[in-house]
C-alpha cells in the first residue's frame, strides 16, 4: 500500500473518530498531496501526529514589517508612500521544516522538494543534530519518507 494512501486512511480514520454522529456520506472527502513543499511538509506532520507521534512545522523565516502609510493628496484621492523592511527570524539559522518524536528519539526532518538543495546553514544543522545523538532525515517525497519512517520504527524495535 502506499504511504499516501495509508495517510488518507489514517485521515479518514481521524474524521470518522472526531465526528461519529456524521453519516459517512455527510463528510467531507479527504485530499492529500505531496506535489509541493507545503503539501509535503504537512502530509509528513499529520502523518506523523496521526501515527502516536508528535511533530510540529518549524519556520524560522522573518517578517515583513509595513511601515507604509496612507494619505490624501490635494485632488481627495488616497495614496499611499513608503514602504517596509523585512526583519530576521529568531530561530537557529538552518534549522529543519520539522521537529518530531518518534519512539522517544528526537528526528529532524528537512522538506526538499524538486532540485532543491541544503544550504551550508543547513548543512552544519544536522552535523550538530547527528552529533546530539538526534536523527535527521531529508524528506523529497510522501513515499520516500514513508518507507524510511517503517525502517526507523523497525529499527527501533530491535534495539530495545
Amino acid at each position: 500500500m502506499t504511504g499516501l494512501k495509508v495517510l488518507k486512511e489514517l485521515m479518514e480514520a481521524e474524521q470518522r473518530r472526531k465526528h461519529p454522529n456524521f453519516p459517512e456520506h455527510c463528510l467531507p472527502s479527504v485530499k492529500v498531496s505531496d506535489k509541493s513543499a507545503n503539501a509535503l511538509t504537512k502530509c509528513i506532520v499529520d502523518f506523523l501526529n496521526l501515527s502516536n507521534c508528535q511533530a510540529e512545522r518549524i519556520s524560522t523565516t522573518g517578517r515583513w514589517v509595513d511601515e507604509s502609510y496612507t494619505y490624501e493628496n490635494v485632488f481627495g484621492q488616497k495614496r499611499k508612500a513608503g514602504s517596509g523592511r523585512y526583519i530576521k527570524g529568531q530561530g537557529t539559522r538552518g534549522s529543519a521544516d520539522i521537529s518530531a518524536t518518534i519512539n522517544g528519539k528526537s528526528v529532524k526532518i528537512e522538506v526538499k522538494y524538486g532540485k532543491d538543495r541544503q544550504s551550508e546553514h543547513q548543512k552544519a544543522y544536522q552535523e550538530a543534530i547527528e552529533k546530539a545523538g538526534g536523527t535527521y532525515y531529508i524528506a523529497r517525497d510522501f513515499q520516500s519518507f514513508f518507507d524510511w519512517y517503517n525502517n526507523f520504527i523497525n529499527f527501533a524495535k530491535c534495539t530495545k
